[in-house]
């Protein structure tokens, strides 16, 4: 039988144990702890609990769980010995059906896996949408996770087990994500287009007002006609407009959206995932025949990266009147101008029609954006959604610190006047003060020694400083810090230095009121609240400036790293994430 949660919380003990058996390969004893915490409010809920379980019972139980696991396309297949489970999971990747190269290969990988780490490699093969990876994503995943130090791929493995038992739970219970199921197949569709020069090497890479942007901005404009949007159109940027009316006319407006412009060689849920969410739920309330008692505006914007042109935020920036006329004569890498590629596109190209896109902040209620996290801290923690309490302030330096080049084997240590030694100083200052406040950050991303060589003492040395912090005043503390240690450092060890303030960019907290009906919403769903601060900028920076804003993080795959091909989530999460948006809609008054 498939039960219910409602009859999972009643059953007894024994019962529901044997509903459960082989969610956790082997392992009961996390199903038992885990139903020894009932009633729960949700199957998201009882998920985590398991997580949690794995997470406080320690390494030596942990490793006994990884270890259960077989290994793929191993002894325990051939001998026929799999669990049905994994038996099934394995056949359902091809796994059974393996070429003699194929076999051979994947065999060396679970020898040198095993070599290495001493338990066998655990993957989620039927993926983060649930329908399966292909034998060399499989084998490309092995490949990479072998350079993984030990710690982390531990912590991997685990992961791909509770994603395991997730899938195999979802079956027990009957239970498909079907909104997430959907936002997933949307984003796969929207990335076959790509810029030349990527496209042939299967790299997604869709910069401003190419012919893949346009035809980006089309399916998306496509799927909302299907999703039942009233209005659709393209504005005077290339942002596509989609508007699902209130049910009676005059209401306010609430936006949402996100930017379906990425960077080179990025992923597919940058940005994107907060286009595709709130159409989910449009196509939902167009499905239940429901109104709600305001416009909702959901808005692809054209350009988030400033990857063709340095204008970032455009898309974001013209709703609120910020566009540099400037921009327009603005010449990419080929020499087209940003004036002819709007003209290319059917575009106006005019600051009058770019001026008319401004907004009234009176005619609306807020902004709220979904985004996958960019980040770690989610994925880390086990937790599928994450509530921003701020997106980072921050401010960049160029810097040069300069001392006297010298030989390095003719001068003593104690007279050298070393540039790159001096930075690496800092560096470490940096790390210490900004852990100081737990959750400001600050990096140096480059440093060079100018005409540098293997046998001179460096006179010079270019870095860069990246300060970010959830509120100014912190962000201003971590900048007068790392500036004044700059400074004592230099001057304690004879150097001169310069510091150019390359940007500075304020912080835009959450509007408490939107937060707390992101926090209603996802514990609606008996998801841990997780509140966090963002540390990448969104368009959602650009809104807060004209109206209140705040906004949803959803896990991601792979340590959360975004800007990479690697980026993803799984279709459960983005359900959640659809059922948080449609709670948070159904819960708003105009």
């Amino acid at each position: 039988m498939t039960p219910t949660l409602d009859q999972l919380n009643d059953a007894s003990a024994v019962r529901a144990g044997v509903w459960l058996t082989g969610l956790y390969e082997h392992s009961p004893w996390i199903t038992d702890a885990a139903l020894a915490q009932r009633p729960f409010r949700s199957l998201a809920e009882f998920k985590h609990a398991m997580v949690r379980i794995v997470h406080e019972a320690g390494r030596e139980p942990q490793l006994a769980l990884i270890r259960a696991h077989p290994e793929l396309a191993g002894k325990a297949m051939a001998t026929g010995s799999l669990t049905a489970e994994s038996g099934s999971e394995q056949s359902k990747a091809g796994l059974t059906s393996c070429t003699p190269q194929e076999l051979a290969r994947i065999q060396q990988l679970n020898a040198d896996y095993s070599a290495k780490f001493g338990f066998p490699f655990v993957l989620a093969v039927r993926g983060p949408r649930g329908n399966g990876l292909a034998k060399q994503e499989i084998m490309d995943t092995f490949e990479r996770r072998l350079s993984n130090p030990a710690d982390f791929e531990l912590d991997e493995c685990l992961r791909n087990i509770h994603r395991i038992a997730e899938l195999r739970l979802n079956d027990r219970m009957g239970l498909t994500p079907a909104l997430g199921n959907q936002v997933w197949d949307w984003q796969e569709e929207l990335g076959q287009y790509s810029d030349p020069g990527y496209a042939e090497k299967g790299q997604l890479t869709v910069t401003y007002l190419t012919d893949a942007h346009r035809s980006a901005a089309a399916l998306i404009a496509q799927t909302m006609r299907d999703s039942g949007f009233d209005e659709i159109g393209m504005d005077a940027v290339g942002n596509v407009v989609g508007r699902y009316k209130a049910a009676a006319p005059g209401a306010k407006t609430l936006m949402t959206g996100s930017h379906y412009d990425t960077v080179r060689n990025g992923g597919k849920y940058d940005g994107r995932l907060g286009i595709f969410v709130p159409i989910a739920c449009v196509a939902e309330l167009k499905r239940q025949s429901k109104r709600l008692p305001f416009d909702f505006e959901v808005i692809a914007f054209a350009e988030e990266e400033g990857q063709r042109y340095k204008a970032t935020f455009l898309g974001s920036g013209a709703l609120i009147g910020q566009f540099n006329p400037a921009w327009l004569d603005q010449k990419d890498a080929d020499g087209v101008s940003m004036r002819e590629a709007m003209q290319h596109a059917g575009l106006p190209a005019t600051l009058e029609a770019i001026a008319a896109l401004q907004r009234q902040p009176a005619d609306y209620l807020g902004f709220v954006e979904v985004h996958i996290e960019q980040g770690p801290v989610l994925n880390t923690l086990g937790i599928p959604l994450g509530v921003v309490t701020s997106i980072n302030g921050g401010v960049r330096y160029l810097c040069e610190v300069s001392g006297m080049a010298s030989h390095a084997g003719t001068t003593p240590m104690n007279a050298r006047r070393d540039a790159a030694v001096a930075v690496a100083e800092l560096a470490l200052y940096v790390e210490k003060r900004a852990a100081r406040d737990g959750d400001s950050v600050g990096t140096i991303g480059m440093l060079q020694v100018p005409g540098g060589s293997i046998n001179v003492v460096p006179g010079r040395c270019h870095f860069s400083l990246d300060l970010r912090a959830p509120v100014d005043p912190q962000r201003d503390a971590l900048v007068t810090d790392v500036l004044a240690e700059l400074q004592a450092i230099c001057k304690r060890r004879g150097l001169g230095f310069t510091a150019e303030e390359a940007m500075r960019a304020a912080a835009a907290p959450s509007a408490p009121a939107w937060q707390q009906r992101w926090e209603r919403a996802v514990d609606s769903l008996g998801v841990p609240l997780y509140r966090m601060p963002s540390g990448a900028g969104h368009d959602a920076m650009k809104l807060h400036e004209v109206m209140p804003q705040a906004m949803l993080f959803v896990r991601g795959q792979n340590a959360g790293i975004s800007h990479n091909p690697l980026e993803s989530t799984t279709s459960d999460d983005i359900d959640l994430a659809v059922r948080a948006f449609l709670h948070l809609l159904d819960g708003l008054d105009a």
